[in-house]
């Protein structure tokens, strides 16, 4: 029975050295979960444990995981050159440089407001309307008999 538990000690103690050498050779970018210095305290304070949680979470094949991305992000999906987008661009610039440019009817050549009013004429421009005098425009009275004198 004693024999076991010797062989045991050792078989801990050589699983954990090479779990802890391991951790340490083993390169930064293959180490998964935590970083690899955490992965080496973990080996050393938790001796067994460590090394089985090393071996089978820890210690990565090295490849870098496929990286997801989005289809308008993949350079494959538009099919576009620079040539193309660069083209585009320019076409969209020239469209926005046509509109900055149009003249509105009503506006004028001023284009900011009251600028139909900048003679002083002291007439009303299109973009307030007509002044409305309240004497002269205000409805007239209509007279119409009262429901209950008709009865």
């Amino acid at each position: 029975m004693a024999r076991f538990i010797i062989l045991a000690v050792v078989l801990a103690i050589a699983f954990t050295l090479y779990s802890l050498v391991d951790a340490s050779m083993t390169e930064a970018r293959r180490a998964r979960g935590v970083p690899k210095p955490v992965w080496v305290v973990i080996c050393v304070v938790l001796p067994v444990i460590g090394g089985i949680l090393w071996l089978m979470v820890g210690k990565g094949d090295g490849r870098e995981p496929a990286k997801q991305v989005a289809p308008d992000d993949d350079p494959r999906y538009g099919a576009l050159s620079t040539e193309h987008v660069d083209q585009r661009i320019a076409d969209l610039e020239s469209q926005l440089r046509a509109l900055d440019d149009e003249v509105f009817p009503g506006e004028g050549s001023g284009g900011g407001e009251g600028a139909a009013d900048a003679a002083g004429d002291g007439k009303p421009d299109a973009s307030t309307g007509p002044e409305i005098d309240a004497g002269k425009d205000a409805p007239a009275e209509t007279n119409k008999p009262d429901e209950d004198t008709e009865r």
